[in-house]
């Protein structure tokens, strides 16, 4: 299997550098979408933990 991956990758067929153009862009696409996704998650996570050790009370103790 690894030997037809770096065959396929060293290939300079036009074919060969067609699909790689495709699979390159819509990995580049799903990439931008999940980080879409667990951008907006982590904003609110965050928003969240601020509000929780905002509300901490460091008392004289500490």
């Amino acid at each position: 299997m690894l030997n037809a991956i770096k065959t396929f990758a060293k290939s300079e067929d036009g074919a060969s550098v067609v699909d790689m153009t495709m699979l390159m862009a819509a990995l580049t696409g799903l990439a931008l979408a999940v980080t879409t996704q667990v951008a907006g998650g982590l904003e609110d996570l965050s928003g969240d933990v601020e509000a929780t050790v905002a509300a901490q009370d460091a008392g004289a103790a500490w």
